[in-house]
């Protein structure tokens, strides 16, 4: 099966299927909403969540009024009256909670849904399901019009570009600055969360300012009003680039045209800057 244009197997469809719709799953209100459904909750406080439900549920945007959980299986779920579901949904929309999606969406695939809104259960998945709700969250990746020269031409600079490219992340936490350190040949960075205080270690010690589009090795990063950065990918060459979108589970290294790149990334408030890659650890 591809999906976004990547050859997806087995067993990652079926990690995908547990962390979309896992057999219990949380609903978050606030305590009045809790009592005014005749919910059992706990505390928001004392719940631990996993990195992939963290993305699922897009746990950041959750309200922090939302202060309760009501844990809930599928068949408790489908034993509520339907007017509370509804009222449930309405709330996870309402806090922010993520994997909520449209019925609309999906009814092509999943006909009978009832209303506007609803949540992932197992027994709604299928490959075909998987493969849209991954796709809906980024572009097709298109590693395969990379001509050979490009990828040789690059290969001394980015040794691990062309593994990394057109793939999917074993779990949430690999993100768009792991990625370029990767590509740039740092064991294991690809695999890890990387956060900001390695990544500019990085830039320090492997390159100089300036750099460009059509060559290959150039940082493209973007930074936010305050300095810090928030984005990152690398170009390969003939107006090929690489990037990681998010941290996800759900977004894969895609090679994009290094303008598409651009404007995917492209965020009010955030500008761009270029570095330029060095083989190998540069000294002083």
């Amino acid at each position: 099966m591809r999906v976004l244009n990547i050859p997806v197997a087995p067993h990652l469809l079926t990690a995908w299927a547990g962390w979309l719709a896992p057999e219990r799953q949380p609903f978050f209100l606030t305590g009045e909403e809790a009592r005014r459904l005749g919910l059992d909750t706990v505390p928001r406080a004392a719940a631990t969540f996993t990195p992939e439900e963290r993305d699922t549920l897009a746990l950041w945007n959750v309200s922090g009024e939302a202060d309760r959980i009501a844990w809930l299986r599928e068949e408790q779920w489908n034993a509520l009256p339907l007017a509370t579901r509804r009222a449930l949904l309405q709330a996870q929309v309402r806090h922010g909670r993520g994997a909520v999606p449209r019925v609309r969406d999906f009814a092509d695939r999943l006909p009978g849904l009832e209303g506007s809104r609803f949540v992932w259960w197992p027994s709604l998945l299928s490959p075909a399901v998987l493969a849209r709700v991954v796709a809906r969250e980024g572009l097709d990746c298109q590693r395969a019009a990379v001509p050979e020269a490009v990828w040789e031409a690059a290969h001394p600079r980015l040794p691990g570009a062309r593994d990394l490219a057109g793939t999917f992340p074993h779990a949430s936490g690999p993100n768009c600055f792991g990625t370029v350190m990767g590509a740039a040949g740092v064991d294991g960075a690809a695999r890890e969360w990387m956060q900001r205080s390695p990544f500019e270690a990085f830039l320090a010690s492997r390159t100089r300012p300036g750099g460009r589009d059509d060559a290959p090795g150039t940082l493209l990063v973007w930074r936010d009003a305050a300095g810090a950065a928030q984005h990152a990918g690398v170009t390969l060459g003939g107006g090929w680039a690489l990037h990681k979108p998010s941290q996800t589970w759900l977004t894969p290294c895609v090679v994009l045209p290094v303008e598409q790149l651009k404007r995917f990334s492209r965020t009010r408030g955030w500008r761009l800057h270029r570095f330029r890659l060095q083989p190998f650890p540069l000294d002083g």
